[in-house]
């Protein structure tokens, strides 16, 4: 069964830190680039990071510039995303998916999108 599976999320205070993990079963995420997308309470969802295939290009939304990392490791099948400085405005369910091409993630093209992980960023 072909799936994407995020982990990581949890309650942490503004400033700290939480790694997500993106892991795959079914398929090889090699191939492809990679987005993390997030949907807050009575918001859209949007783009947060993407990663190509091979890792040597990355894009982030003006909102995590400077504090989230992507990063993936395809011998594990898994992506990452480093998230430093959190605020509470980060608070959202975040996706991981897997885009139809090596080197971009537009929102309309990206399949097989996991369940998700909740990040709440509150004191």
């Amino acid at each position: 069964q072909l799936q994407l599976v995020e982990s990581g999320g949890g309650l942490v205070q503004p400033g700290g830190s939480l790694r997500l993990s993106c892991a795959a079963s079914g398929l090889t995420l090699a191939y492809y680039a990679i987005g993390w997308f997030r949907q807050a309470p009575g918001k859209e969802r949007e783009g947060v990071s993407c990663i190509s295939s091979t890792g040597g290009r990355t894009n982030y939304a003006d909102s995590a510039k400077g504090r989230f990392t992507i990063s993936r490791d395809n011998a594990k099948n898994t992506v990452y995303l480093q998230m430093n400085s959190l605020k509470p405005e980060d608070t959202a369910v975040y996706y991981c998916a897997k885009s139809g091409g090596s080197t971009s993630c537009p929102a309309d093209g990206m399949y097989y999108w996991g369940k998700g992980t909740l990040v709440t960023v509150s004191s």
